[in-house]
């Protein structure tokens, strides 16, 4: 019998460069998501609004 664990689909954030599989709640939009946590999303945000402004 296999795990169904090991055959999720996998992406790497662009903010902390770890690597992160797919989760229920993610199921409709998958193609979308970028960032691993909403903490990597806020750290994305924030480096680019901060390049804007200099």
């Amino acid at each position: 019998m296999t795990h169904k664990k090991l055959t999720l689909p996998e992406k790497v954030c662009p903010v902390c460069q770890r690597p992160f599989v797919w989760r229920k709640k993610w199921q409709r939009n998958w193609s979308d998501v970028k960032y691993c946590s909403q903490r990597c999303k806020r750290a994305a945000k924030h480096t680019t609004t901060s390049t804007l402004e200099s």
